[in-house]
């Protein structure tokens, strides 16, 4: 009768806690260790990169058209623009990474996450203590503010103050207003993370993407050193664009892949399955 008393107070001690705390620790799952990037989806946009003015499946306007239509690769020679990192948008799509808890002494809690990504070095702080968000004229960064909360065993980051930055690497822009809502899901050995990029300057709806990770015990990150060098002589002041309607490579896609020029403009409607059947009938 001892042991049966014992137990259901020790039970009810910790039921009692629980609600105390106001939180379902059960549910909550470790993220931290070393993780693989998988670069199966996606794996052509990810890998060689698309092709100019190949923007199908992005719900981008016509000013995020038209910029993206002016852009070139060539920029990247600029002395200032060769390391510019990946935003926290567009983080996963190359590099393998590391995460990390941070708690409190006192309480033990997780107060945040950190995460390393090796491509371009960066380092991303995700605060679980109930912070708010900067105001809005507060600096913004390649990373931007991250705050997170759980969701059962889900969790789910919002990010603001981004830098401005691009949706694809192919010139498709995101503005600094974006806003990027990310679901953390582990099952296993496998962390799928569920990115939702909303921008009002650039984008007519929500553009979601996934991007996949495999735990691995033995990993070892690479440092990224960056140091930019004189590739190409320009003159003074000369930034590499196209202007408006002067780009000869936009339609390089339509011919490779020999489908209708409308496919590859993008837009919201090039999201969607029935998107196909206009393709039919272009």
């Amino acid at each position: 009768m001892r042991a049966l008393a014992w137990n259901w107070m020790t039970r009810a001690g910790v039921i009692s806690v629980m609600l105390l705390t106001g939180r379902d620790v059960s549910a909550q799952i470790d993220l931290s260790g070393q993780w693989a990037n998988r670069l199966h989806e996606d794996q052509v946009w990810r890998g060689p990169g698309q092709e100019i003015g190949e923007f199908t499946g992005l719900p981008i306007n016509a000013e995020a058209r038209m910029k993206a239509e002016s852009w070139t690769a060539s920029v990247y020679t600029l002395l200032e623009r060769q390391c510019i990192p990946f935003s926290a948008d567009m983080g996963y799509t190359i590099g393998n990474m590391r995460i990390w808890e941070e708690k409190d002494s006192v309480s033990q809690e997780v107060i945040a996450w950190h995460q390393h990504n090796e491509w371009q070095a960066q380092e991303r702080t995700i605060w679980m203590d109930g912070r708010p968000h900067p105001p809005d004229w507060a600096p913004h960064t390649w990373q931007g503010f991250s705050t997170g909360t759980w969701d059962g065993d889900t969790l789910v980051v919002t990010t603001t103050h981004l830098k401005m930055a691009y949706l694809e690497r192919n010139g498709v822009p995101r503005s600094d207003k974006a806003r990027l809502v990310e679901h953390y899901m582990r099952h296993g050995t496998v962390l799928t993370i569920v990115q939702e990029v909303s921008d009002p300057v650039y984008t007519t709806e929500p553009f979601l993407r996934t991007r996949n990770f495999v735990w691995a015990a033995n990993q070892e990150l690479n440092a990224y050193p960056c140091r930019p060098t004189v590739e190409i002589v320009r003159p003074k002041h000369e930034v590499p664009h196209f202007l408006p309607g002067t780009n000869p490579d936009l339609n390089a896609a339509a011919k490779r892949f020999k489908v209708p020029v409308i496919a590859l403009p993008g837009g919201a409607e090039t999201m969607y399955p029935e998107f196909q059947l206009k393709l039919r009938q272009p």
